[in-house]
């Protein structure tokens, strides 16, 4: 269990971001069009996780647009933004903001994405979202990188993992 906060006020989370070298758990998530994708499918890609509680947020919806900025000009690399927002919303939020390079992905359907890499919050206000994190994998599905943001209303360390997209 990882110890976060929001604003100061301790949250928990169900387990604790997986190591890097150790493979990503699998996982199936439902894009724009409500139909399914899963790990496999990005097998070959390097790969973001950009996992927050919600878009409608201003720190979940910047690290948006900064990965749409950032780290989709990188090449053979795809940013998954993962919440538990309905893809509608989604779709409605990189409408307006003119998001074009990242993909967002919705885990609303049964919450396993969340359970696998340990990010769901068990308690407090936001109890069953993800807690804010990023997690870069190889192209083989190996995780190469991971920050758990330890407050919630904080920004992750775009430079840092960025660098290791660059290395990798």
């Amino acid at each position: 269990m990882a110890i976060v906060t929001l604003k100061g006020n301790p949250l928990n989370t169900l387990g604790t971001l997986p190591k890097a070298g150790s493979k990503a758990p699998g996982f199936s998530l439902t894009k724009g069009d409500l139909s399914n994708i899963h790990l496999d499918d990005y097998k070959g890609a390097k790969v973001v996780l950009n996992i927050f509680p919600s878009v409608d947020t201003g720190t979940c919806a910047q690290s948006v647009r900064q990965f749409n900025r950032e780290a989709a000009e990188l090449k053979n690399t795809k940013v998954l933004c993962v919440s538990k927002d309905l893809p509608f919303a989604q779709a409605r939020f990189c409408g307006a903001e003119g998001i074009k390079n990242v993909e967002m992905l919705s885990d609303f359907r049964d919450g396993n994405f969340g359970k696998a890499f340990g990010l769901e919050f068990v308690d407090g206000p936001l109890k069953s979202l993800h807690s804010r994190a990023v997690i870069v994998l190889d192209e083989e599905g190996k995780v190469v990188y991971t920050e758990q943001v330890a407050e919630t209303v904080d920004e992750p360390n775009y430079k840092a993992a960025l660098e290791v997209l660059m290395d990798a």
